[in-house]
């Protein structure tokens, strides 16, 4: 099969149509003297020393130096460092090892992304010396050139002139020969007549791949977890000695047979991808139409803006032009008839002939009405007032709505709904919402997160809550009710244009406020068995030197008691709420409260630990067990471990024959209630704020959390509970 497969490969698949898999993705060109990556895709080696360069060459900036001409070089953007430059990098770390291979002086900066997948590539401190050269991508872009340069022949290295063209390559000599130079530096007889020839080639790679690491050593293995070749020595002691290797023979066989299927795969079903190669170039044409159209509407569009914008300009104007000839007008007006006041012209002019008429009769004919007109002259002169405005503030047009409108056209489309990350969301008396956007979706603008109470069978449906604008992935929403359920939803916002709602998620709220305190590592703390976070937020209990030690009683009849630790903050009235998680595979793990009298008096008077009495859900079955137990004991706790919760057989919620349903699946989230004043504790599954299990407490002192651990297992506080420190009386 595989020989069919390889020949058929062969004819369909000329050297020359496989370009594009032979292109470097930084430079653009041909590979040459191509590495593979950790993640399996294979850079120049120029390439990968440009990278390096390029992300430390801030470093080098401030420095002063002279640059090489060649502006296309790794090395042209590395100045010459002066003494104290070097002596910095020296103590900086920034200057390779002695044993290193490359340049005395690299950057240590040996991590970049990887232009294929965007993966973030750490070289370590070996740089560039721990990646495998890619031989076999190399030896095909060689037969790829001489494909393309069919008509160009390898000349032997050997020749006098006039050379001759090559015939033959030596794998072992890194020459070319013509066929007599070949015979005369391999005769036979000789060892050179054992050297691996192949055809006229300019590639010539190593007949052994060795080890990057150990430059001396053959890789004769495959780690399987890292997912390249690596020599004994780096399985025996090496950076795999954890990993799973297999024979490179093994590895050989397995990735040939699988790439082989695969390609036999792809040739099998060339009908579909040349059904599905149409299908594409269908949607080309569709596309190219689509846009074209999309195109011509939308200069229709903007032609009809455009038009519209003109008709009104135009009208404007027009307005303009007629407001401001009209009040010149009455400008004009209003100065000829002042001019006529003047002495010797206008009305005064002829007011003056008409004083010297002597005839009485004639001039109280003629004197009548022009002192009327010398009288409201008189009195315009008084009260002076222009005609009309010179203001146009009546035309100043306010456009700043419609540029913001304009400015806001949207041509990315509708954005795509964010989701809400229930992982990250938490909800108390307040709601921490996180939610993530769309994979390759484009950035946004904004987020709104929507929220409201979900109605009961005789509630009424409540109206949507919007928060402010929100520029991040998550927001705190704050006052809700307690012990109610809530909706939520967010949707973003591009270019004024809002996305569709994510889908609805609910989250019921505790039934108190939140209790915020730390694990108390001075009461009742061991140092030997209970590994405290930094933080103080997480306890882990581990199997050390004490538990060995104690296993000798185990021949007496006794076993191991638990490892107590509480909270460094008490309760002393009200009722309060806190939430942790407990790890999947712990052993044994106990959480509740503890009343700070008695456990004064339960450290001052320790009780009989050789007993199985001595815990009240052993197993051993009495009368007054648990009586006996609740009048003594500080705690008041709920076991759990090995993945399950287990209800106390003094519970109110299961029957003490029924040990079926006192065994519960472990919650991810486990969430205790305290109500101080009511002398009673919850237990709840924090996600769905169920409860699991409530009992009387006597609440006599001040109460804390308190949680027992035994063998492996681990309790971590969530961050509403540690973050939110509250005080109280």
């Amino acid at each position: 099969m595989m020989t069919a497969v390889s020949r058929r490969s062969s004819v369909q698949v000329p050297i020359k149509n496989i370009e594009r898999e032979l292109i470097c993705p930084i430079c653009k060109e041909l590979f040459t003297h191509p590495l593979i990556l950790p993640c399996q895709h294979s850079v120049c080696h120029k390439c990968v020393k440009e990278l390096l360069l390029l992300n430390h060459e801030d470093s080098f900036s401030t420095d002063a130096g002279s640059e090489c001409s060649n502006p296309g070089s790794p090395r042209s953007r590395v100045p010459s460092p002066s003494m104290e430059r070097l002596d910095r990098l020296v103590r900086s770390g920034s200057v390779s090892s002695p044993g290193w291979r490359r340049s005395s002086v690299t950057p240590r900066v040996t991590t970049f992304p990887c232009p294929g997948c965007q993966h973030d590539i750490d070289l370590g401190e070996r740089g560039i010396s721990m990646l495998f050269r890619n031989f076999t991508l190399e030896s095909i872009v060689e037969r790829y050139r001489q494909a393309a340069r069919a008509a160009v022949a390898i000349m032997c290295n050997m020749c006098k002139p006039p050379v001759q063209e090559a015939t033959k390559s030596c794998m072992d000599c890194k020459a070319s020969y013509c066929n007599e130079c070949f015979k005369l530096h391999h005769p036979w007889g000789t060892p050179k007549a054992q050297h691996e020839y192949v055809g006229p080639t300019t590639n010539f790679r190593p007949k052994v791949l060795m080890c990057p690491e150990h430059e001396m050593e053959k890789v004769n293995m495959y780690c399987e977890v890292c997912r390249r070749p690596v020599c004994h020595l780096c399985k025996l002691g090496g950076s795999h000695a954890n990993h799973k290797v297999t024979s490179m023979s093994s590895a050989y066989k397995i990735l040939k047979e699988k790439l082989s299927k695969s390609i036999h795969y792809l040739i099998s079903k060339e009908d579909q991808v040349r059904t599905q190669i149409s299908e594409l170039e269908v949607l080309i044409r569709q596309t190219e139409e689509n846009g074209q159209l999309a195109e011509r509407r939308a200069n229709e569009h903007f032609e009809r803006l455009f038009e519209t914008l003109q008709e009104k300009k135009t009208e404007m104007l027009r307005s303009i032009e007629q407001s401001r000839n009209r009040r010149l007008d009455k400008f004009k007006s209003q100065v000829e008839e002042y001019q006529g006041m003047l002495e010797n012209s206008g009305l005064v002019g002829y007011a003056q002939e008409v004083l010297k008429e002597t005839d009485q009769s004639c001039f109280v004919q003629t004197a009548k009405q022009l002192h009327v007109r010398v009288q409201k002259a008189t009195e315009s002169l008084k009260t002076f007032q222009p005609a009309a405005s010179p203001s146009f503030d009546e035309f100043f047009l306010d456009t700043s709505k419609e540029e913001s409108l304009l400015k806001e056209l949207s041509f990315g489309g509708v954005p795509d709904p964010p989701m809400i990350d229930l992982s990250q969301s938490r909800v108390y008396n307040e709601g921490l919402i996180h939610w993530r956007l769309p994979e390759d979706t484009l950035p946004t603008d904004h987020h709104v997160l929507e929220y409201r109470k979900v109605a009961t069978e005789d509630e009424q449906e409540s109206q949507w809550q919007m928060s402010d604008r929100v520029y991040g992935s998550s927001t705190v929403v704050c006052d809700l009710d307690r012990y109610c359920r809530y909706a939520f939803r967010v949707r973003s916002c591009r270019n004024s244009v809002y996305s569709p709602y994510s889908p609805e998620v609910s989250f019921h709220t505790p039934p108190a406020p939140v209790f915020g305190f730390l694990f108390n590592e001075k009461c009742g703390f061991s140092v030997e068995r209970l590994q405290l976070s930094k933080r103080r937020d997480s306890v882990e209990s581990v199997a050390g030197m004490a538990f060995l030690l104690a296993a000798d009683r185990v021949q007496t009849g006794s076993y191991i008691c638990l490892d107590y630790i509480v909270g460094d903050t008490g309760i002393s009235h009200g009722r309060h709420y806190w939430a942790f998680r407990v790890d999947p595979g712990s052993y044994m793990v106990k959480v509740g409260v503890a009343s700070d009298s008695k456990l004064i008096e339960w450290f001052h008077n320790p009780r009989d630990t050789s007993s199985p009495r001595y815990d009240h859900d052993s197993g051993h079955d009495s009368g007054s067990e648990d009586t006996c137990y609740d009048l003594s004991q500080p705690f008041t706790l709920v076991t759990m471990g090995m993945g399950k919760l287990f209800i106390p057989k003094a519970s109110l919620t299961a029957s003490a024959s029924d040990h079926g349903n006192r065994v519960l699946p472990l919650p991810q989230r486990i969430g205790v209630c305290l109500d101080y004043d009511a002398g009673r504790v919850f237990f709840y599954d924090a996600d769905t704020m169920r409860c699991l299990y409530e009992r009387q407490v006597d609440c006599s002192g001040t109460m804390y959390p308190a949680f027992g651990l035994m063998g492996g297992g681990a309790v971590h506080l969530e961050e509403f509970i540690t973050a939110k420190r509250l005080s109280y009386m």
